[in-house]
């Protein structure tokens, strides 16, 4: 049998459900959380007084965004007795990348878009890193980081179009999209939203939003019409993990009100500019992390943590040596998901423990597939950086190559993106990869019939906790709103306390603890 016809009979026995993929077709489970180091705090600790002790003013436990942000403004600031742990063994927590072939690719956040207004924290470090420079009184953007055009399709009966609103059919469908443009416009006039979100006044309007559900919202408003009610189910699920049915009405509107605003598929507006990179954001924090490396600890799993009148101890286990450490801090800042923090103090601060039981994290599976070839095309938009497939059970994929200057398409990485129902998260923690590869390759096969033909390696990655779901009343907390502020010798610099996960969040919120921080050692 020919080699040809041997990968396309293997192909669609992987696509009707056998055990294992084709024998030249090699991938696994890569990057992402480990859940077995995750849960190492359920296994009994060592006995007290083990390990050798080591001392620092400041302990960070956690490097992703918020942390490495933390250890950043501590260091800007001339503060350099302080270290960060990290579960994992390379800080930038969903913002990490990997290579495939050669190529880098995203293992779960890929983009970040233009900072607005209220966002002065990344844009100084977007400064800092070169992407971005005032000229004139006005930012201008290094074009080699700008995503390239064409920037996003839609495949949508039985063609590609430009955009991933489904343009309408109906004067009833335009009508539709229009009076959600409007009641987008009338949230930001009369209400306000920032991002990050807590630097817009919180209002009862606001806090009556929090109350419901999207989905009830958008029946009260009369919106019905189900290509826009696709529409914003997929643009929450795709930054919070969850549609709109789950999500708050003050999160949905907030997707929309702190950014770009809404505009109908039929209107001139431009798209919103977005900066991206082949690895993801893994380019923002490599360069966070790159001149802090004396201070980052990875392979730490931090076991427990005990505030004490003049210092707080701290364990932790050394996957490296399988060894126990101990350490003593004068102030511990927190970058780990709240539920997290809670289970290292053992549930003894009250607001915490209220927050973490208010708290709801989505689960995400990322794909990434290494291709031989480019994928053959379908009529109309032409190949761009996010290809989403309406009404599918993915978020669509990005093309890692898209920021690729060269002239004629090639091999490439496909990235694409599942966000999971909580119920699933014990199935993606269990089954075996090539149970998810055959789910993701039956979800893109219809619109790209060759995809398993052109596979040559799939690696993929599992997130349990992958971010906060922005449920009704969550951001109303009034156990978030008491972790903004110290408790004790504890700080906490986790997304979690937005109610939701995104780099601007994280980022900023990691800066404003370190600038506590320095101002209460007198710096």
């Amino acid at each position: 049998m020919k080699r040809r016809e041997l990968l396309i009979g293997s192909a669609s026995l992987l696509l009707a459900g056998c055990d294992s993929p084709a024998p030249e077709l090699t991938g696994g489970w890569v990057g992402g959380a480990n859940a077995a180091r995750g849960h190492r705090l359920r296994a009994p600790l060592p006995k007290a007084g083990e390990g050798p002790l080591r001392r620092t003013k400041i302990l960070i436990i956690g490097g992703g965004v918020s942390g490495l942000a933390c250890a950043r403004g501590l260091s800007q600031a001339g503060i350099t007795d302080f270290a960060l742990l990290e579960l994992e063994d390379a800080s930038g927590g969903n913002s990490r990348a990997h290579q495939m072939g050669g190529m880098a690719c995203p293992t779960g956040a890929h983009y970040l878009p233009l900072p607005g207004p209220h966002s002065q924290e990344v844009y100084q470090l977007l400064e800092e890193l070169g992407l971005v420079s005032q000229q004139l009184g006005r930012a201008v953007w290094d074009e080699r980081h700008l995503c390239h055009s064409p920037q996003e399709r839609l495949f949508f009966e039985g063609s590609w179009h430009e955009g991933l609103l489904p343009p309408p059919q109906t004067p009833s469908a335009v009508a539709q999209q229009h009076l959600f443009e409007r009641a987008v416009e009338a949230a930001q006039a009369t209400l306000g939203f920032a991002m990050p979100s807590r630097r817009a006044r919180w209002t009862p309007g606001h806090a009556a939003l929090d109350a419901e559900t999207f989905a009830a919202w958008l029946t009260r408003q009369g919106l019905h019409e189900p290509h826009l009610l696709w529409y914003l189910d997929y643009c929450c699920r795709d930054d919070y993990g969850a549609g709109i049915q789950d999500v708050s009405a003050w999160a949905g509107l907030h997707y929309f009100a702190s950014r770009h605003g809404f505009h109908p598929a039929n209107s001139n507006s431009e798209r919103e500019a977005v900066l991206t990179w082949p690895q993801g954001n893994a380019f923002l924090t490599d360069a966070i992390t790159a001149p802090l490396a004396e201070h980052i600890h990875p392979g730490r799993s931090v076991m427990r943590v005990e505030p004490g009148k003049h210092q707080v101890e701290l364990l932790a286990w050394h996957e490296a040596t399988q060894s126990p450490e101990r350490w003593v801090a004068d102030q511990i800042v927190f970058a780990t998901p709240l539920f997290i923090a809670n289970k290292l103090l053992d549930q003894t601060l009250a607001p915490l423990k209220a927050a973490a039981e208010q708290l709801r994290y989505a689960p995400w599976l990322v794909a990434n597939l290494q291709l031989k070839a480019p994928l053959l095309q379908r009529t109309g938009a032409p190949p761009s950086w996010d290809n989403v497939l309406y009404a599918s059970q993915g978020l669509g994929y990005v093309d890692a190559m898209h920021q690729s200057l060269k002239p004629q398409a090639g091999p490439t990485v496909l990235s694409a993106y599942w966000a999971l129902p909580q119920a699933r998260r014990a199935e993606l923690l269990t089954q075996d990869w090539r149970h998810w590869l055959r789910q993701v390759l039956a979800d893109l096969s219809p619109v790209h019939p060759d995809l398993a033909d052109q596979l040559q390696r799939a690696d993929l990655v599992r997130w349990g906790h992958a971010m906060s779901i922005p449920v009704p009343g969550l951001r109303s907390s009034a156990a978030l709103s008491a972790l903004l502020l110290p408790q004790g010798r504890l700080h906490f610099a986790h997304s979690d306390l937005a109610g939701y996960s995104v780099f601007e969040e994280a980022y900023t919120r990691g800066r404003q603890v370190a600038s506590g921080l320095a101002a209460q050692l007198g710096v």
